[in-house]
């Protein structure tokens, strides 16, 4: 299931048929293009900084073995991420970077709240009940979706599925400690007022969730549609084509999304390049659907896989506009005093048939094998980062926010628990030990704990238990949980602990669909593949 689109499945645009009854929405107005005003800073900057522009970019979907860096890369590393690969070689990789989530909502609401989502209850990526309803026939083979309508009495609406207005967002924080905040691009975290970007915390916001890259017969498009998923089917003929500035009305973007949102924030750079910033560049790419620039396209003429090479176009135009937004804070004058954090909100989907975006880890995006939780994780800071740093323990989304607020000097939120920290000083050698000898993710009964190098997942659907030791087995192939009983009972027991510290989710689970770990959803099931129920 396309969880981080689901979005996309309640806009009111949504007006096509849906896939096995789900349903239709009342339009969404997209009016013509609007050129963006964004508020200007000061003439002149001050003599002395004493806070750093922060830039966090969050690409979606992006799978471990996208990027060239590391030797790996699409198709072979033959389409080169220059740009994301220099946030590395210029600062520091975190090679065992891990998600908040496995789907991008909850994921989301980890980085932006320093928190474990489920302390609050934000457990499941909020979805409209009809979509649940709906799983029961969402045909995908030998195991199908399922739903669960008792539950829905329990349920709240869609619109109200949102971070809650406790939570404490790192833009409400930098914002109080004089920061100008900016939001471009994906939000996913509340479609009623309330729940807008601009009432928490930021101060403009570009908005282009649930939208397309372009129309799917603009000329300057190349499309690549997965006739093996329903929900992609439902997208290309359901998403608008759209954009939103501060709440206003909605309208169509001039251009391909993953470029305009480059170009809206370079604008917003310059417009802020004489006072402390802090972007927050959240890019759709390379989410589904699959749409590529047709000059991006014809530039990968040696790819011959149609849906591989739309997906590689779509990377090199993400790796573009990094390297714009890069090249505009060097124009500015601004790289030296600029945290630029890299990152994605979980793994590669199994949903787009291409088997080789996490490698070398199983599992996708709604899984908890590595390859769902494992992710791209860079931080750059010329002025307080040495360069060509690799730092090996694991670090988590929500360290995010605590660096951010340490870098800004600025104090975390009292009276609530900081799950993340500060890692600039594991980084440079200051602080002893690992940032973290526990990690947690949960869905429903599907959960996982690392505790050390020992990772356990337990699933009542299938009821099983996966063990593995990542000190030698890093790609998670050798399942110890038969031969180390001891082990198992122990993590349980950390999980049991967490669990008990942890919020009653918002809204319940209405569905559930099955992900096959080593194959992608192109691949026929089979009844010897291992599997999972998101």
């Amino acid at each position: 299931m396309a969880a981080c689109i689901l979005t996309a499945l309640a806009l009111p645009g949504a007006m096509a048929q849906a896939p096995a009854g789900a349903a239709a929405f009342g339009p969404r107005v997209v009016g013509p293009t609007i050129e963006n005003t964004w508020q200007q800073g000061p003439e002149k900057r001050p003599p002395i900084r004493h806070q750093p522009n922060i830039v966090l970019i969050v690409a979606d979907d992006l799978g471990y073995n996208d990027l060239t860096f590391a030797d790996g890369g699409v198709a072979g590393g033959s389409v080169p991420t220059t740009n994301i690969d220099s946030l590395a070689r210029e600062g520091v990789n975190f090679a065992q970077g891990y998600t908040g989530h496995a789907t991008c909502a909850p994921s989301r609401a980890a980085i932006l709240t320093g928190r474990y989502p489920t302390r609050y209850g934000f457990e499941f990526t909020p979805a409209p009940a009809n979509l649940g309803k709906s799983m029961r026939s969402f045909n995908y083979g030998i195991r199908n979706g399922v739903s669960f309508p008792e539950r829905e009495k329990d349920s709240i609406p869609f619109t109200k599925m949102g971070l809650p207005q406790s939570e404490i967002t790192l833009a409400q924080v930098l914002q109080g400690e004089g920061y100008h905040t900016l939001h471009l691009g994906k939000w996913h975290l509340g479609e009623s007022p309330e729940f807008e970007a601009t009432r928490r915390g930021f101060s403009e916001s570009l908005l282009t969730s649930g939208s397309i890259y372009l129309p799917a017969d603009d000329p300057r498009a190349v499309n690549s549609m997965q006739p093996f998923d329903p929900i992609d089917r439902f997208l290309w003929q359901s998403m608008p084509f759209y954009a939103q500035k501060d709440g206003g009305p909605g309208f169509r973007p001039p251009s391909y999304l993953t470029d305009y949102l480059t170009d809206e924030a370079v604008k917003a750079i310059h417009a802020n390049r004489n006072r402390p910033f802090f972007l927050y560049l959240a890019y759709n790419a390379p989410h589904t659907p699959l749409q590529a620039t047709k000059a991006d396209y014809d530039a990968l003429s040696h790819i011959t896989d149609h849906r591989m090479r739309v997906y590689a176009a779509m990377i090199r135009a993400l790796d573009r506009g990094v390297g714009r937004v890069l090249q505009q804070l060097e124009e500015e004058g601004l790289t030296q005093d600029t945290l630029v954090i890299f990152t994605s909100d979980n793994g590669g989907a199994g949903y787009l048939g291409l088997p080789e975006v996490n490698r070398p880890f199983r599992g996708w995006k709604l899984t908890f094998f590595e390859g769902g939780v494992r992710t791209p994780y860079f931080m750059r800071w010329p002025s307080t980062i040495p360069a060509g740093i690799t730092y090996r323990a694991p670090v988590s989304h929500f360290d995010i926010f605590a660096t951010a607020v340490a870098a800004a000097n600025a104090r975390l939120p009292a009276g609530r628990l900081i799950d993340g920290v500060d890692l600039v000083p594991y980084v440079k050698g200051r602080a002893r030990g690992r940032p973290h000898e526990m990690l947690f993710w949960k869905n429903a009964s599907y959960q996982a704990v690392r505790a050390g190098d020992w990772k356990l997942q337990v699933a009542d659907r299938p009821e099983k238990e996966w063990l593995y030791d990542l000190s030698v087995d890093p790609t998670e192939r050798v399942n110890l949980a038969s031969t180390r009983p001891d082990k198992v009972a122990e993590l349980k027991r950390y999980l049991a602990a967490h669990n008990a510290t942890q919020a009653e989710p918002l809204w319940p689970q209405l569905g559930q669909s099955p992900v096959t770990v080593d194959h992608t959803l192109a691949e026929p099931q089979e009844e010897t593949q291992e599997y999972v129920y998101w």
